[in-house]
């Protein structure tokens, strides 16, 4: 049962967040216009600039919310654990969780497509080779066309939903009014998806149930499987640097890359050379704003809110949580837009900003403490801690990853862990007491302050 007043609505980007938005409103009785610049992605073979996606607790619920979980994980392979490819050593697995909980592996491109179908099922229009250049944001009218300084045509709607990703062209005119906060922040690694082929029988080269990573210091190779038994994988490196693309402009060079720093993946140098030379090395920012909406016509969803750099794996998750959020509130005020949005900006932004930090900080672990002794045993003391004590230690990963407690707290929580270990990796011969009563008894007190 609708609880709104049916209402013409645009969304602006047709990626995951916008088309699973639309199916939302669809929901309510609203008549929705989805605009997006490129050609229709069902229609395009899809470039390489693409990190696979990793569906955890939050973006499953968004999907349940609306009767589509069980289509999406038909694209979809459980991660259970990470494989750590660490150079003369054997590859070792650490598990995410509790058995059996996993985060799920998807192409974007795949699942994008799979929106777009599901969303065109619920009677979303699309308008695709359509450019918004501008929006009148008190009358919501926006204005397509060719190029920028053509000829323009006129819309006009009752409410626009700017999901136009980072540099959202509705965000950048809400940026030039009074009082609106913005910053992007670029971080200076940048990135390159390759592509591990199926072995001839079509099954994996590599286990298909790992999140595979290769921590490399201030460098690191990633491999996320598919469904049709290849990996995507992602090559994380500074643009400059001692080892960067920069120093990288030949077939050579990569083959030479690859063979040093990745030898157990030699089998596979072929391809990872031909993609590295194919495919654009793209850049990584984080973009905040703030305020989020205006007035009861507009308001900014998923990244074109709060982009962040991929390394927790929840991009996709947060902008789907923006509209889980955005559906509760939708249940609890009804017609009153004024108050959906106000809270759903006031409520959101801080596990935005949350979710950025983790984020960065999950790059810093990724890529050089994931190979690091001490970082290995402290994750270990705090897994041995949690499995003994459920209810007192929640790892600030699961609190992120496997549940949906807010970003913000599991932040907070994170940190004051963080103090407790600091104090415990202190303590003498660590090494040789980690899993007895005395560090147990340790941990136990500073809890408790």
């Amino acid at each position: 049962m609708s609880l709104q007043t049916p209402k013409n609505i645009a969304i602006v980007g047709s990626g995951l967040v916008g088309s699973l938005l639309s199916i939302y409103l669809r929901r309510q009785g609203h008549r929705v216009t989805i605009f997006d610049r490129r050609p229709d992605i069902r229609t395009i073979t899809f470039s390489g600039r693409s990190i696979n996606l990793a569906m955890s607790t939050r973006g499953w619920r968004a999907l349940a919310d609306v009767g589509l979980e069980d289509e999406v994980k038909k694209i979809a392979i459980p991660l259970y654990q990470r494989a750590m490819h660490v150079n003369d050593t054997p590859v070792y697995y650490q598990k995410y969780g509790k058995e059996n909980e996993a985060i799920w592996s998807i192409s974007r491109g795949n699942l994008n497509r799979k929106m777009i179908d599901l969303a065109e099922s619920f009677n979303v229009d699309f308008r695709f080779n359509e450019k918004v250049w501008d929006i009148d944001l008190p009358e919501a009218k926006i204005y397509t066309g060719e190029t920028e300084k053509g000829v323009w045509q006129e819309y006009d709607f009752d409410m626009v939903f700017g999901c136009d990703g980072a540099f959202s062209r509705i965000r950048h005119k809400m940026q030039r009014r009074s009082r609106f906060d913005y910053s992007q922040d670029f971080i200076d690694v940048g990135y390159k998806e390759l592509t591990i082929p199926p072995n001839e029988d079509g099954t994996h080269k590599l286990d298909k149930n790992s999140f595979h990573i290769w921590p490399r210091g201030n460098f690191m190779l990633i491999a996320m499987p598919n469904t049709d038994g290849s990996f995507t994988c992602t090559l994380f490196m500074p643009f400059e640097g001692e080892v960067s693309f920069e120093k990288i402009s030949s077939e050579k060079e990569a083959k030479v890359f690859f063979k040093t720093y990745f030898p157990n993946v030699h089998k596979e140098i072929e391809d990872l050379t031909k993609s590295f030379m194919e495919n654009p090395t793209s850049a990584m920012v984080t973009m905040k704003c703030y305020p989020w909406t205006y007035w009861n016509k507009v308001a900014l969803v998923g990244d074109s809110a709060h982009a962040v750099v991929p390394f927790y794996g929840q991009g996709m998750n947060a902008g789907f949580e923006d509209i889980t959020e955005l559906n509760h509130l939708i249940h609890q005020f009804g017609d009153d837009w004024d108050t959906i949005f106000d809270m759903y900006q006031k409520s959101r932004k801080p596990n935005a900003d949350a979710i950025a930090e983790l984020s960065y900080r999950n790059f810093i672990e990724m890529s050089s403490k994931t190979a690091d002794p001490i970082f290995l045993l402290q994750k270990r003391i705090e897994k041995h801690y949690a499995a003994k004590y459920p209810d007192k230690w929640i790892p600030v990963y699961s609190r992120v990853t496997f549940s949906n407690r807010s970003y913000a707290e599991a932040l907070s929580i994170g940190d004051n862990q963080e103090e407790i270990m600091r104090q415990v990796m202190a303590m003498p011969n660590i090494e040789e007491i980690w899993d007895s009563k005395e560090v147990e008894e340790k941990i136990t007190s500073l809890l408790e302050r």
